[in-house]
C-alpha cells in the first residue's frame, strides 16, 4: 500500500521551532522528488520546499534562511525543520512525493501547523 504520512504538526509561539516528519510507505522512497506544500485558509496551496533524490534543495523565498528540507532514504521519511516561526506560517502542511519515470504523485493527508501566541 502506498501511503505517506505526515507528524510533528502542533501549537507554537512566534519564534519558535517544529519538526515535521514524512514517512513513506509502498515506494522506492529514494528516487523520489519530495516536496512539502502548504495550505492556509482560504489561500492556494502553496509549494514551500524540495529535496531531490540526489539531495538538491530548493525553497520558497518566504521560508528561506528559516526553513530546512532533508531526508533520510535508510528510514524513507523526509524532514521540514522549521525555525523562526511566524503566525503566516500557520497552514496545514502537506508532504508529496513524485516519481516521473513511473509517473506516480502521491500526497499525505496533512498536518496542521499553527503558530500564534
Amino acid at each position: 500500500q502506498v501511503q505517506l504520512v505526515e507528524s510533528g504538526g502542533g501549537l507554537v509561539q512566534p519564534g519558535g521551532s517544529l519538526r515535521l516528519s514524512c514517512a513513506a510507505s509502498g515506494i522506492r522512497f529514494s528516487i523520489y522528488t519530495m516536496h512539502w506544500y502548504r495550505q492556509a485558509p482560504g489561500k492556494q496551496r502553496e509549494l514551500v520546499a524540495t529535496i531531490t533524490s540526489r539531495d538538491n534543495t530548493n525553497y520558497a523565498d518566504s521560508v528561506k534562511g528559516r526553513f530546512t528540507i532533508s531526508r533520510d532514504n535508510a528510514k524513507n521519511t523526509v524532514y521540514l525543520q522549521m525555525n523562526s516561526l511566524k503566525p503566516e506560517d500557520t497552514a496545514v502542511y502537506y508532504c508529496n512525493g513524485v516519481n516521473t519515470v513511473v509517473l506516480r504523485n502521491v500526497w499525505g493527508q496533512g498536518t496542521q501547523v499553527t503558530v500564534s501566541s
